[in-house]
């Protein structure tokens, strides 16, 4: 008798922690619509995809200078909106040099010529949740342009581990509907110092920091971003005047720009477009 109870008890204990555990669990993520929109992101709490409406981005024609990563991320783009087989891309280098308006431009680019291709930004926090993603993201018949911008790790970070679901795919292989591009300021996603005090004080240096070096191997096209010259930043706030319908004097114009970017300290595609802003506001006109 003491024993049937103690059994009958057991098991409402069972029974109550089983409840309990399923209330701390996040809900299962609902199958996202996705034909209301054509970027997304991803939000791990509450799990889901969110759509955006519009999408900041500029024209493909705008961003000078960087023509050779344009045309190659545009052809690979391309052929993966197409169904046909695409590299993952890592665009590092120079800040403010463009490499994330050129991810948000190509995709409007492949848009725009009648290909259909979602993009969905994934932070860089959120990578350890990236599995989830792939989850949903396989089941639909659309195709998936993952963007993770500004990528980096230290040397205690272990979400680059996470990453290697998406560029590895891990037994179950990456889904044939996806692919990745990434944005660094970093060619192998982590301080060179650091990469170099690894090699110095580790047992094996060939070893030290293979795991996370070899990282950056693992995206198939490379496109580096360089710091412009005067003449290439020139001709940016050249194209975004002529792009606004803004007029104004070139002698004056150079100046400004000059003056503009030595107060700044560096030239580049951000500087250019800050500049132009300012010149817009100015001008009275709303970009």
């Amino acid at each position: 008798m003491t024993a049937s109870r103690a059994g009958a008890g057991g098991s409402d204990d069972l029974g109550r922690i089983a409840d309990a555990l399923e209330r701390m669990s996040p809900p299962p993520a609902t199958r996202p619509d996705f034909d209301c929109a054509e970027a997304f992101v991803w939000s791990p709490s509450p799990e889901g995809l969110i759509p955006v409406a519009e999408v900041s981005r500029v024209a493909l024609d705008l961003l000078v200078g960087i023509d050779r990563a344009r045309d190659e991320l545009l052809a690979n783009t391309r052929r993966f909106a197409q169904g046909y087989a695409a590299n993952n891309a890592l665009l590092w280098g120079a800040r403010g040099m463009g490499k994330s308006s050129l991810v948000k431009a190509v995709h409007a680019a492949v848009q725009a010529e009648g290909l259909k291709l979602k993009i969905v930004e994934l932070h860089r926090e959120d990578l350890p949740s990236v599995g989830r993603l792939l989850a949903l993201l396989k089941e639909s018949a659309a195709r998936f342009l993952i963007f993770c911008d500004d990528l980096s790790f230290s040397h205690d970070d272990q979400h680059y581990k996470s990453l290697k679901a998406v560029l590895d795919g891990g037994i179950e292989g990456r889904p044939e509907n996806v692919v990745l591009y990434a944005t660094s300021n970093r060619r192998h996603l982590m301080p060179r110092d650091m990469i170099e005090n690894e090699r110095s004080s580790a047992i094996n240096p060939s070893e030290a920091v293979e795991e996370k070096v070899s990282l950056s191997d693992r995206f198939g096209l490379w496109l580096g971003f360089h710091p412009c010259q005067q003449d290439q930043y020139l001709d940016m706030i050249r194209g975004y005047c002529a792009a606004y319908d803004i007029r104004i004097d070139e002698a004056e114009m150079r100046a400004e720009a000059i003056e503009w970017q030595a107060t700044r300290g560096s030239r580049s595609g951000r500087v250019a477009w800050q500049y132009f802003t300012d010149l817009a506001g100015r001008r009275g006109v709303a970009l």
